[in-house]
């Protein structure tokens, strides 16, 4: 039997004109093709949805999928005090706000559940659950920045390894716009490009977290000079763009405007 494994490089976490994102799923596809992406696992949010466009959703998703791109269909599920449960695979539909009840949901439809870019407040919270995901989201390049990820949110994932030494760290891009950084992505060696061969590299660990010339192991056990250095990137990163958020709020106090390419280009930097 031919065991001949490929690479392929994907994004986890995308948002698309069917919820909040700029763009529509076949712009997205272009797009990532473009990047050199062969998968992209969907998480347009859940309560745009309806049972009837989240068949259509699906098959749109199966629609533009081929040997060179595929979609993975899935949905982000907002619950209690705007906690995010990322449903990788799921697209079916609960009527709970619980976030321990819907990782329940997605397992019990055999997908993924991740803890999507949790607070630092939350911590506690997710650390009391008695159910929990397949995984933490240890790096979102949206709310962590491009430039390193929060060392808080691999010692969470550590302590929950504690109780389910399975649990994974996920890599995610939560692709909103069109002049998003997305260059964090997910790399796996399969024999072929499916759903259910990606979903369970995913599940697995078989998978590596690259940003440029950093990598990241599924299991997120990150080495101390790693650490360190993130903590220090962090830091400055959450210092300029508090100091960002500041002045803007001082120009909108005597109505000045930031103009829309200055917009864009901090887009680019955020």
């Amino acid at each position: 039997m031919d065991q001949t494994l490929s690479t392929y490089r994907g994004i986890l976490h995308a948002h698309t004109t069917n919820s909040d994102g700029d763009y529509s799923l076949e712009q997205l596809r272009d797009v990532l093709v473009r990047n050199g992406y062969s998968f992209v696992c969907m998480t347009d949010h859940a309560e745009y949805f309806d049972k009837t466009k989240a068949e259509a959703y699906r098959r749109e998703c199966e629609r533009l999928s081929d040997d060179r791109f595929l979609f993975i269909p899935g949905f982000e599920f907002e619950c209690e005090e705007r906690m995010h449960i990322l449903g990788f695979g799921c697209t079916t539909l609960v009527d709970s706000l619980d976030p321990q009840e819907v990782i329940r949901h997605i397992k019990k439809n055999n997908c993924l559940s991740v803890i999507a870019h949790p607070k630092d407040s939350m911590f506690p919270w997710i650390e009391s659950f008695h159910e929990l995901p397949h995984g933490i989201e240890t790096w979102n390049s949206k709310y962590d920045s491009q430039y390193a990820p929060r060392p808080g949110t691999f010692a969470l994932l550590e302590r929950l390894q504690d109780r389910v030494p399975s649990m994974k760290a996920y890599y995610g891009v939560d692709l909103h716009f069109r002049n998003q950084n997305r260059l964090l992505y997910n790399e796996v060696h399969v024999q072929k490009l499916s759903r259910d061969v990606i979903l369970e590299s995913l599940f697995a660990g078989s998978y590596v977290g690259c940003m440029r010339t950093t990598y990241l192991p599924s299991d997120g056990r990150l080495v101390h000079e790693q650490t360190k250095q993130f903590a220090r990137t962090s830091a400055r990163y959450f210092a300029f763009r508090n100091f960002v958020k500041n002045t803007k709020k001082r120009l909108d106090g005597i109505g000045a405007n930031i103009p829309p390419g200055l917009k864009a280009q901090l887009r680019r930097i955020f």
